[in-house]
C-alpha cells in the first residue's frame, strides 16, 4: 500500500504531525510525505517511518487551495492510494477539495488503525463512536491528535524539492503572532484550564502556578476570553481550540455542551466546582466539590510535597 502524509511545514516538527507518519507506517511500509512551506524539522519525520519528504517552499500554509493542488500533484506523481492528514484546521479545508477532486471517501476523526475495513471515528462532538467503511479505490483518513503515540524506529530521511506549479497564492499572510515559551495547547499531555469561577484574571497566578508545576499548557472557557480575562488562543471549545491531553484539569468551568465538545476526548478530566450539579461532573473521572480559591492551593501544595 502505497501512502502520502500531508504535514505542513511549519508544523513538522509537531507531536501530531510525528503521529500522522507513525499512523501511516502501520498502515504499510513505504511512505512519503508532502510538505507545504520549508522547515529544518521536515528530515526528522525518516525517525517515524517517512522514507522521503517532498516539499514545495513555494505552497502557503494559509492557502487551502494551494495544498489542495500540492497533494493532488503527489498522489498523481507517486500512486499513493491513501493520504493521511493530522485532523486540524488545515485539513478541514483541504480534505474535503482533496477528496471532491480524486473521487476518494474521506473519513475525519479518525482515533485509531484500521479494523479490517472500516475505521473509527469520533462522532456527535465525542459523545460516540462510530465506524466508516470507505469503497473508493483512493481513501482519505484525518487523524484526531493524540490518538495514537508516535513511535520513533528510524533515522532522518531525505527531503526533495517537488514543483507541484500551484502558481501564487491567494491569501496573504500579513503578520503572525506566536505565544513564546508555552506549551502548545494541541500538544500538550496536561491542561489546566479556569472559567469565570476564579472571579477575575487577578487570581489566574495558582492556575498558572498549578500549570508550571504540571509541565502543563493553560486554557480557558469562552466566556472568560470573550471578556479579555485570557487570550483567545486559550480558548477552548466548540468554537476554540479542541484538544486531546491525557490529562485536563478543570477549575470554575460548569461544563456546558460548547465546551465539552472541546475537551471531551481528554484521556482523564479532573473538576473542581463548588455546584455539585455543574454539568461537567457527569464527563468527569475525577470531581472535587470545593471553592478553587481553597482546593487548587492545596492542590499545589500536595504537587510540591510530591516533587520534592
Amino acid at each position: 500500500m502505497s501512502i502520502l502524509v500531508y504535514i505542513s511545514g511549519e508544523h513538522a516538527g509537531a507531536k501530531a504531525s510525528h503521529e500522522a507518519v507513525t499512523y501511516a507506517k502501520k498502515l504499510g511500509s513505504d511512505v512519503v510525505v508532502v510538505a507545504s512551506g520549508n522547515s529544518s524539522d521536515l528530515a526528522d519525520l525518516g525517525t517515524y517511518g517517512a522514507s522521503k519528504v517532498l516539499v514545495d517552499a513555494n505552497v502557503s500554509d494559509a492557502d487551502s487551495r494551494q495544498i489542495t493542488a500540492l497533494v493532488a500533484k503527489a498522489v498523481e506523481a507517486t500512486g499513493a492510494d491513501t493520504i493521511i492528514f493530522s485532523h486540524d484546521l488545515i485539513s478541514k479545508a483541504v480534505a474535503p477539495r482533496l477528496s471532491v477532486r480524486l473521487k476518494a471517501g474521506l473519513v475525519s476523526g479518525a482515533v485509531a488503525l484500521p479494523e479490517g475495513d472500516k475505521i473509527k471515528v469520533n462522532v456527535f462532538s465525542g459523545k460516540a463512536f462510530g465506524y466508516v467503511t470507505v469503497k473508493t479505490a483512493k481513501k482519505i483518513i484525518a487523524l484526531l491528535p493524540n490518538s495514537i503515540s508516535p513511535e520513533a524506529t528510524g533515522s532522518a530521511c531525505p527531503v526533495e524539492n517537488f514543483d507541484a506549479g500551484t502558481g501564487n497564492a491567494a491569501v496573504k499572510v500579513v503578520d503572525k503572532k506566536i505565544p513564546e515559551g508555552e506549551v502548545p495547547l494541541p500538544e500538550a499531555e496536561v491542561v489546566v484550564s479556569a472559567g469565570r469561577g476564579l472571579k477575575g484574571p487577578e487570581n489566574w497566578g495558582m492556575v498558572e502556578e498549578l500549570a508550571k508545576l504540571l509541565g502543563a499548557a493553560t486554557a480557558c472557557s469562552r466566556p472568560v476570553a470573550d471578556i479579555g480575562w485570557r487570550p483567545h488562543h486559550e480558548h477552548v471549545g466548540q468554537t476554540g481550540l479542541a484538544i486531546r491531553p491525557n490529562l485536563y484539569i478543570a477549575i470554575g468551568i460548569s461544563g456546558a455542551i460548547q465546551h465539552l465538545a472541546g475537551v471531551n476526548g481528554s484521556k482523564t478530566i479532573v473538576v473542581i466546582n463548588t455546584d455539585p450539579e455543574a454539568p461537567f461532573f457527569k464527563a468527569a473521572d475525577y470531581g472535587v466539590v470545593g471553592d478553587a480559591f481553597e482546593v487548587v492551593p492545596k492542590l499545589i501544595e500536595a504537587v510540591k510535597k510530591f516533587k520534592g
